[in-house]
């Protein structure tokens, strides 16, 4: 019985994810039909954001290490896609592997150095990348076009849908970012991805167990990089324009910030933090216009107060609660039942009154104190 029910509840939890999946997708797919075209270019700037997110959780969250330039790959990856776009006059859909390809190599060759370092001293490395890179692309202007940057044409939907730009954006970064998600579970599950959290959880164990702290640490800097360049690669075929500007250290720490508020270590906690990158500044801007920064912080702050895990672990929590409360109130009622006494067939005036003077004694019923009876008598 107990192997039967484990196995109807494995059933049911199944069916439950797979009915929530499809629900999921039929929303997201319909988003673009329903919502204004502003409306839905943020849901697609979101999209993008959270596969930087999900690149940045691999090195953090299941990594264990700190980066603090993860815009720089992002500037990468959108660079390339609008050099090769601007200058060489290729296909949108072929710089999407070249951007990947390349910042994956650059992220190799930059996790070199986080073999030798750790904590504050690798996060100020990482800054120092973030920060140089956007005065060296105004220096290289034959390629780059220095400060004004470069102008590129969108990616355009084909005759045949029948959409509008901005649907057809929409569903091609919803598709990426599917894959992209997929790719970072699948990635987790595998073997690099349980030799990612050994290294997390503790490097000497790991290392006596036999995995290569030298390999896994480069590797997850390359995954890490490789999502970047995508999402920036992406970022060029929704926005048509890439400055120096746009990619400063502030990118970065805003992308630490909104996987943190998000959920490290989670796979939704990417999404997460992509929707509250990408809105939470618009409420800032709203509340005060003289100093949006003191507002987005102060969000930030009462995020962590109220999410100390993320937004991820209180949805977790939350939804933990809603599950043991009809538990609890299962067995409240069972223990109020058990308390009450069995009704008796009888009444309680047949059961439990003594007898009265007024009724009669039984027919052989012997005086108190009288001798007993022998068998003659």
């Amino acid at each position: 019985m107990t192997t039967l029910t484990a196995l109807g509840t494995d059933r049911v939890r199944r069916l439950h994810v797979a009915l929530t999946a499809l629900l999921t997708a039929a929303v997201a797919i319909g988003a673009p039909f329903y919502f204004a075209p502003f409306q839905v270019f943020q849901l697609t700037m979101v999209l993008l954001y959270a596969v930087a997110l999900a690149g940045l959780n691999l090195l953090v969250g299941f990594g264990g290490q700190i980066s603090l330039g993860h815009g720089a790959f992002f500037a990468a990856g959108a660079y390339t896609a609008a050099v090769m776009l601007d200058r060489y006059d290729t296909g949108h859909l072929a710089t999407l592997p070249v951007a990947a390809v390349g910042c994956f190599l650059l992220g190799l060759g930059f996790g070199v150095p986080a073999l030798r370092l750790r904590g504050l001293y690798l996060a100020l490395v990482t800054l120092s990348f973030a920060v140089f890179l956007p005065p060296l692309l105004k220096r290289l202007e034959a390629v780059t076009g220095g400060s004004m940057g470069l102008t590129v044409d969108k990616l355009q939907p084909p005759a045949w849908s029948g959409l509008a730009e901005d649907q057809w954006l929409y569903l091609v970064v919803l598709t990426i970012t599917a894959l992209a998600l997929l790719l970072a579970r699948n990635l987790l599950r595998s073997r690099v991805g349980r030799a990612l959290l050994a290294v997390r959880d503790n490097e000497s164990a790991a290392e006596v167990m036999g995995v290569r702290l030298s390999l896994h640490k480069t590797l997850a800097f390359a995954w890490s990089a490789m999502f970047a360049g995508v999402s920036g690669c992406v970022y060029t075929w929704v926005i048509g324009y890439v400055s120096p500007d746009s990619f400063s250290f502030v990118l970065s720490i805003t992308l630490l910030a909104g996987l943190v508020v998000g959920g490290l270590a989670s796979l939704y906690g990417p999404l997460l933090g992509a929707a509250f990158v990408m809105y939470v500044p618009s409420v800032a801007q709203d509340i005060s216009d003289a100093a949006p920064g003191v507002v987005f912080g102060l969000l930030i702050i009462v995020a962590m107060f109220v999410a100390p895990t993320g937004l991820a672990g209180l949805v977790g929590r939350v939804r933990g609660v809603v599950a043991r409360r009809p538990a609890r109130t299962a067995t409240a009622a069972d223990r109020n039942t058990e308390a009450e006494p069995a009704p008796d067939a009888t009444t309680p005036s047949e059961s439990s009154a003594p007898p009265t003077s007024a009724d009669p004694p039984p027919a052989d019923a012997e005086p108190v104190g009288a001798p007993p009876r022998t068998e003659k008598e």
